[in-house]
């Protein structure tokens, strides 16, 4: 399998780490390259489930390297946390399993405490961030005044661009949120820790790969949250802090872009969101009901509910052209199963015309009606079902025409969260 770079083509919750998991066996190495633990993955393995919130869904499988890229900020105790939680359930994620980039940003305590201030102080026009210090973790890095993992060899560095920090962090926390200021030896006593026992699992992650590949081995960048919640090209300002199309892979982890072979794009069978900003297809009666409920539509995360409704492939079109997907994943099809008929949404109307992609203008998604085809629906369940050519002919005729409004084949579809409950086309 050449290097491929996994992504979500929606608004995240897509089923990307079931994905990564199957594909992960045939790999040297899995390479996070952006997000933080504000993005999780539910994999189901042998009727256990796992959640990883940080560490690629490569980890799973014994022989498969796992890599964070200097895209990725960390919240080191989240970090340790998660790698406690795998090694008591028998998952070995020594440093031979996991390597960690030394140019990746770290979360400190007063991220934390800005991202949730800040939230809280906008009342009604809230963006729905799940408050971890991601997005001002990633304003210091873009601001040149982070701290990094490899400062970490260094505290007297780390003291100085702390102290530097709270000089700033703290006049907004107490002046203008009214919190109380932190001190430079409560946010040191957050990481001092942690710090030691995570230095044997750094690394040069360019070099890494660069080792993998010249020894003959393929390589899987997994994306974190969907496509639809890029800084840039997202549904603004309703996204993350970080570039979450395919593009970002080779920053995010340090290889030049050549070494992207192929993109799949992962898309849900209809369309989630969580958290605030316009969804068009969104239904909030029965249908989203039945969809939230069958789905199992909680936030790995946070819990939170996620907002359901109809596949979007004006939402799924963008990204295909974002990313230059090569081939799509269907998942959660076999959710569809009892509903008498299915809707996709094609187009919208805009403003007085009809358009195929989505406007670019802020607020333009929240004016857009959807302009929908109607299918028929199957009540058959689709469990125990392995190949195509099993699905009820209105799931086949589904794929199909999805495939057909996409413009991109579907090469594997997910009817169940256990890894072999995915038919390979």
């Amino acid at each position: 399998m050449p290097n491929l770079v996994v992504i979500g083509t929606q608004w995240g919750d897509e089923g990307k780490g079931k994905i990564v998991d199957l594909l992960a066996a045939q790999v040297a190495a899995v390479v996070r390259f952006q997000g933080g633990h504000n993005a999780g993955h539910t994999v189901s393995v042998g009727g256990e489930e796992y959640k990883l919130r940080l560490i690629p869904s490569g980890i799973l499988h014994p022989g498969t390297i796992c890599m964070l890229g200097n895209g990725v900020v960390l919240d080191l105790e989240e970090l340790c946390a998660e790698i406690d939680a795998l090694v008591a359930r028998g998952v070995d994620v020594g440093p031979e399993r996991l390597r960690i980039s030394r140019k990746c940003h770290l979360i400190l305590p007063y991220h934390r405490l800005l991202d949730k201030a800040r939230e809280n102080f906008k009342g009604d026009g809230k963006i729905g961030t799940t408050g971890r210090g991601i997005g001002p973790c990633y304003e210091d890095k873009a601001g040149r005044c982070g701290v990094r993992v490899c400062d970490l060899e260094d505290m007297d560095l780390v003291r100085r661009k702390i102290r530097l920090a709270l000089d700033e962090k703290n006049v907004l926390l107490a002046g203008l949120y009214s919190q109380k200021p932190l001190t430079e030896r409560e946010v040191l006593e957050r990481i001092e820790g942690s710090a030691a026992r995570i230095q044997p699992y750094l690394a040069d992650i360019s070099e890494e790969m660069a080792r993998v590949e010249g020894a003959g081995g393929e390589i899987l960048f997994e994306g974190a949250q969907g496509s639809h919640l890029d800084i840039d090209h997202g549904t603004y300002p309703f996204v993350t802090s970080s570039s979450t199309v395919a593009g970002n892979a080779a920053a995010g982890s340090g290889i030049g872009p050549d070494h992207l072979h192929r993109v799949l794009g992962v898309v849900k069978a209809y369309t989630t969101r969580v958290g605030s900003g316009a969804m068009p297809t969104e239904q909030a009666g029965e249908i989203g009901g039945h969809l939230q409920k069958k789905g199992a539509e909680f936030g790995t995360v946070t819990g939170r509910p996620r907002r359901c409704g109809w596949l979007d492939l004006v939402i799924l079109r963008e990204s295909v052209r974002l990313s230059g997907v090569n081939s799509l994943a269907v998942t959660k099809l076999d959710v569809l199963s009892g509903l008498p008929e299915l809707k996709i949404c094609v187009a919208y109307n805009y403003r007085g015309r009809v358009v195929e992609y989505p406007p670019q203008a802020e607020g333009g998604l929240g004016e857009s009606v959807p302009v929908y085809e109607t299918l028929g629906g199957w009540t058959r369940s689709l469990d125990g079902i392995r190949s195509f050519a099993e699905l009820p002919a209105a799931a086949r005729d589904y794929v199909r025409r999805l495939e057909e409004l996409a413009e991109r084949p579907v090469s594997m579809v997910s009817v169940g969260p256990e890894r072999d409950r995915t038919i390979m086309r």
